[in-house]
């Protein structure tokens, strides 16, 4: 059963940076898509962005453009997700999914889900 763990959320300033991490285990899949979503108040889930165990990635919320950097430790079995320049926009529980194959943009291609961690932007 795949398991993931997200840490790393937390209270942080305007225009600060973050960096999220979602700890995986029990794929039996060799090919697999990681991807961080969050929930922010007022909106549905959307996804921020994904990689693959091969490390293809793909972005879906990066505005403005570099915000948002993913990446994977593979030796730890960890994706991470960094975010920039932070505003109270974004706001909201992050949680990372997993799923057979490759990224997909809309959540329900996704089967498992982590507990979600929460950030906090605010002066």
């Amino acid at each position: 059963q795949v398991q993931l763990v997200e840490s790393g959320g937390g209270l942080v300033q305007p225009g600060g940076s973050l960096n999220l991490s979602c700890v995986a285990s029990g794929f039996t899949s060799g090919y697999y898509a990681i991807g961080w979503f969050r929930r922010v108040a007022g909106k549905e889930r959307e996804g921020v962005s994904c990689i693959t165990s091969s490390g293809e990635r793909s972005s879906y919320a990066d505005r403005p453009r570099g915000r948002f950097t993913i990446s994977r430790d593979n030796a730890k079995n960890t994706v991470l997700l960094q975010i920039k320049n932070l505003s109270p926009d974004d706001t909201g529980i992050y949680s990372c999914a997993a799923r057979a194959g490759n990224c997909k943009r809309a959540s329900y291609f996704y089967d498992d889900w982590g507990q979600g961690t929460q950030v906090t932007v605010s002066s």
